[in-house]
């Protein structure tokens, strides 16, 4: 008689099985295109108790345990100041997948939204280097975040359509403050829906957005018209007559052609079409 597997375990026969080709193979092309994990590595696989992070975190466990390539991974939960209904259930999901969690607090969310100006970037940048720090005093070279395929293509549209600029998010950058660190996107070629398709088949259910800001408003309208959420739904009417456009559009940014362009920047350094005509 065979053993009957646990629920973590069923969730990983889920990755491998079922999902393989929407959820591991990308997973694994995107470590190996972009060398996102060498030898000897130490991650700090940062969760934010989200499906995307939570996703990571179980992928690259699982890598740990099938890769030539030795690595070790730290699987850290920021708090910057959950409410103890979002908190237990990260702590729940974690013990559900068998993630062994190390959570450490912050005052994050209390800072931010004392501010009226630009909480959320705020947020964000308070967020990175809590965990930049953290990471570096557990001995790791690396930080994991859970961006996706489409936050990848999201952020093209939304540099060219709010910031007036062609900007991409990158697979993996150096960190500018922190000597030594990396951060790295593992999961770059996974898509949304994926991930979401992944996580109902398997009765998964994870926080969405735990801030303290958007708990305090009367409604949910600045979600509703931020401009993530207006890309969004442009590529999911655009996907209606075009099912393949997010793949043209993540193909495209690994096909730039600078020559087409009158003016580029790099290294902070703008340059004209006229410095070569």
């Amino acid at each position: 008689m065979s053993r009957q597997l646990s629920f973590s375990e069923n969730v990983e026969r889920s990755i491998i099985k079922k999902y393989r080709k929407v959820l591991w193979d990308p997973f694994i092309a995107a470590v190996k295109q972009y060398r996102l994990i060498n030898e000897g590595d130490r991650i700090a696989v940062c969760i934010s108790g989200g499906k995307d992070s939570m996703l990571m975190a179980k992928l690259i466990q699982m890598l740990q345990r099938f890769s030539e390539v030795p690595f070790e991974a730290a699987f850290l939960v920021m708090d910057p100041g959950y409410n103890d209904l979002n908190r237990q259930k990260i702590i729940s999901n974690a013990d559900l997948l068998k993630v062994p969690i190390t959570i450490f607090e912050t005052d994050i969310f209390q800072v931010a939204n004392n501010t009226s100006d630009s909480p959320c970037y705020l947020c964000a940048r308070m967020r990175r280097g809590h965990l930049y720090s953290k990471a570096k005093e557990l001995g790791c070279n690396k930080i994991a975040l859970g961006h996706h395929l489409n936050d990848v293509i999201e952020t093209v549209f939304i540099s060219m359509f709010y910031g007036s600029q062609l900007q991409c998010m990158l697979p993996k950058l150096h960190s500018s403050n922190f000597e030594g660190m990396e951060l790295i996107r593992p999961l770059y070629r996974v898509r949304e829906d994926d991930i979401i398709a992944w996580s109902a088949y398997n009765g998964l259910d994870f926080i969405r957005c735990a801030c303290r800001f958007t708990e305090n408003t009367q409604s949910d309208d600045k979600e509703t018209t931020s401009k993530r959420r207006e890309v969004k739904q442009l590529i999911s009417q655009l996907k209606k007559n075009d099912p393949s456009i997010e793949t043209s559009i993540f193909n495209s940014i690994h096909a730039v052609c600078l020559d087409t362009f009158p003016a580029y920047k790099t290294k902070g350094e703008k340059h004209s079409f006229l410095d070569e005509y």
